[in-house]
């Protein structure tokens, strides 16, 4: 499928879809006059990038796990590991969001002149 198809399959640009190739995330077979031409696997893999770019994972990140993702027959005890390491960085992330949005509404309340916020 080329790229536009791919695009309209997966609701991923085609800017992000190039982006993804050039991020090593995503294969293509250039046809004649440079097009690019997807598997029809693609589209899922696109499905499990745009799932790990949600979850906050960097494209170097998902560039490691993506392969293990993918293919559950390589699935080791290490993805799980990884996976858990995001997950605590984002929580760490969540804790740091959380005391300063405490900051800024105890300065909020401190400065507030009566009758406006």
């Amino acid at each position: 499928m080329r790229i536009g198809e791919l695009s309209a399959a997966t609701g991923a640009s085609a800017r992000s879809l190039r982006y993804y190739e050039e991020q090593g995330l995503l294969g293509s077979e250039r046809g004649t006059g440079g097009q690019r031409h997807y598997p029809a696997a693609a589209t899922e893999r696109v499905g499990l990038i745009r799932t790990l770019l949600a979850a906050g994972l960097s494209t170097a990140t998902i560039r490691d796990v993506l392969p293990c993702v993918a293919d559950e027959a390589i699935r080791t005890p290490w993805l799980a590991g990884r996976l858990g390491e995001e997950l605590r960085r984002v929580e760490a992330q969540m804790a740091d969001l959380h005391r300063t949005r405490d900051i800024l509404a105890g300065l909020v309340e401190r400065y507030a002149v009566s009758g406006r916020p």
